[in-house]
C-alpha cells in the first residue's frame, strides 16, 4: 500500500473530505433552521393550505363548467392541477424564504418594494385589463404586483419606522404616510379598491405599535374616513361596491348568493362534490370558496378555518412578547396583519357583511402571484420570528458575546 507524502507545516492539506463536509454543512443549516422557526406556525400554515386544496378539488367543477364555452371545454379538475402546480412553487418560496437570515430577508423585502412600486407605476400604462381592472403585467407569465406589494410594504415600511431609534427627530411617521398615499393612489388608479382598504389597515396596525398617538389615531381615522367619502365620490368601481352592497345590484346579487351557498349545507354539510348552490357562484375557486366550504363542509367545517387564522395571529402575538427589535416586531405585526385582515374581508363578504372586494381567502383559495406571494409573505414571517432557543430559555445569555442571536 502506497505511503501518504509527509504533511509540511503551512501547506493546505489535501481536500478528500470535501464534499461530505459540505453536506454536513447543509444538513447543520437545515438543523438550526428547523430548531429556530416557528414549528407551530408552520404547522397552522401548512394544515390551510391542504385545506385549501381540497376546497379547490371540490370548487373547480363548478367554476371550469361555468368558463368552458362552446369551443372550450374546461376538465372539471382543470383548477385543481393548476392550484397544485402553484403551491408547489409556492411551498419552495416559502421554504427559501424562511432560510434567509433577519438582515436579508430585510434587504430583499425592501428591494422587492421598490420593484414592486416600479411595477404599479407601469401597469396603468402596459398592463393588462380583466374583467374591467387593469392590475397585471404581461411578462410571460401574468404578473399582478399589488400582491407581491403586501409582504413587501410591511417591511419596508418596519424598516422606515424602525429608524426612529437612531434618531428620534426623523419625520419616520410622514414618510410612511406619504409612501401609504403612493401605493394608495397607484392601486386606486388600477383599480382595485379592496387592496387599498387591506393596505391603509396594514398601515394603521403599524403606526399604531410604533407609538402613534392618541390625537394622531383620531386624525389617521378621521383621514381614513375622508378617503373612503372621496373613493365614493370619485371612483366608479368603490361607489358601484359600495352602492350594491347598501341597495343591491349585480355585486349583491353575487354576494347574496354566496350568502347562502354558505348556509346550504348546515352545521355538518353536504358532503365533498355533492353540493348543488356552488354551481351558481361565478368565483367558486376564487372570491367565494369559504361559501364552497359552508355547503360542503358545513358551518362546523368554516368555524375551523376561522379558529386556525386566529391561531395564526395569536401564536405571532405571542412571539413577540419578549421581542426587543422594532423591527421584527413592526414587520411580523405587519405580516399577520395583512394574512389576517384578507382573510376576514373575504370571509365578511361572503357572509353578506361586506362589499364585494374581489380579494382571495389567503393559503386555501385559486391563485397564482396571490399564491406565491402569500408564500413569500409567510416565509418572511418564519424568516423575522426565527429565535436561537438557548437565548429564548436563557434571556441573560443574549449579553453574552459570540452568542448568535
Amino acid at each position: 500500500m502506497a505511503s501518504q507524502p509527509p504533511f509540511i507545516p503551512g501547506a493546505s492539506r489535501p481536500q478528500t473530505g470535501s464534499a461530505p463536509r459540505i453536506h454536513r454543512s447543509r444538513r447543520s443549516e437545515l438543523a438550526i433552521w428547523w430548531r429556530e422557526i416557528d414549528r407551530v406556525l408552520l404547522g397552522l400554515v401548512l394544515v390551510l393550505m391542504a385545506i385549501g386544496t381540497v376546497a379547490v378539488a371540490v370548487a373547480s367543477p363548478a367554476s371550469a363548467q361555468r368558463l368552458s364555452t362552446a369551443h372550450v371545454r374546461l376538465d372539471d379538475l382543470h383548477f385543481l392541477v393548476l392550484h397544485l402546480r402553484w403551491q408547489a412553487l409556492g411551498l419552495v418560496t416559502l421554504f427559501v424564504a424562511s432560510l434567509l437570515p433577519r438582515d436579508t430577508a430585510r434587504r430583499f423585502g425592501i428591494l422587492l418594494g421598490f420593484a414592486m412600486l416600479v411595477a404599479l407605476l407601469l401597469v396603468p400604462v402596459v398592463g393588462t385589463s380583466v374583467n374591467g381592472a387593469k392590475r397585471w403585467l404581461n411578462l410571460g407569465i401574468s404578473l399582478q404586483p399589488s400582491e407581491f406589494m403586501k409582504p413587501a410594504f410591511a417591511i419596508a415600511l418596519a424598516w422606515i419606522l424602525s429608524w426612529r431609534l437612531r434618531d428620534p427627530r426623523l419625520p419616520v411617521m410622514a414618510i410612511s404616510t406619504a409612501i401609504m398615499a403612493l401605493v394608495g393612489a397607484l392601486l386606486m388608479a388600477q383599480p382595485d379598491f379592496g387592496s387599498t382598504v387591506l393596505f391603509v389597515g396594514v398601515w394603521f396596525v403599524m403606526m399604531f405599535q410604533s407609538g402613534l398617538s392618541v390625537k394622531r389615531v383620531g386624525m389617521a381615522v378621521g383621514a381614513g374616513l375622508f378617503g373612503l367619502a372621496a373613493a365614493y365620490m370619485f371612483y366608479a368601481n368603490a361607489r358601484h361596491r359600495i352602492d350594491a352592497f347598501l341597495g343591491g345590484g349585480t355585486a349583491y346579487d353575487q354576494v347574496d348568493i354566496a350568502k347562502h351557498t354558505l348556509l346550504a349545507g348546515g352545521w355538518t354539510g353536504t358532503g365533498l362534490w355533492l353540493g348543488t348552490h356552488k354551481l351558481s357562484l361565478p368565483e367558486a375557486h376564487t372570491d367565494y370558496i369559504f361559501s364552497v366550504i359552508g355547503e360542503e363542509g358545513g358551518l362546523i367545517a368554516c368555524a375551523v378555518i376561522v379558529i386556525l387564522y386566529f391561531a395564526i395571529i395569536f401564536r405571532v402575538l405571542v412571539r413577540l412578547v419578549e421581542e426587543e427589535d422594532l423591527f421584527t416586531v413592526l414587520a411580523a405585526s405587519g405580516l399577520v396583519a395583512q394574512l389576517g385582515g384578507q382573510a376576514f374581508i373575504n370571509i365578511l363578504v361572503n357572509l353578506q357583511l361586506f362589499p364585494s372586494k374581489g380579494m382571495t381567502l389567503p393559503l386555501i383559495s385559486y391563485g397564482g402571484s396571490s399564491t406565491i406571494a402569500l408564500c413569500l409573505g409567510v416565509g418572511f414571517l418564519l424568516a423575522i420570528t426565527r429565535r436561537n432557543p438557548f437565548l429564548a430559555r436563557d434571556p441573560f445569555a443574549r449579553r453574552m458575546p459570540g452568542v448568535r442571536k
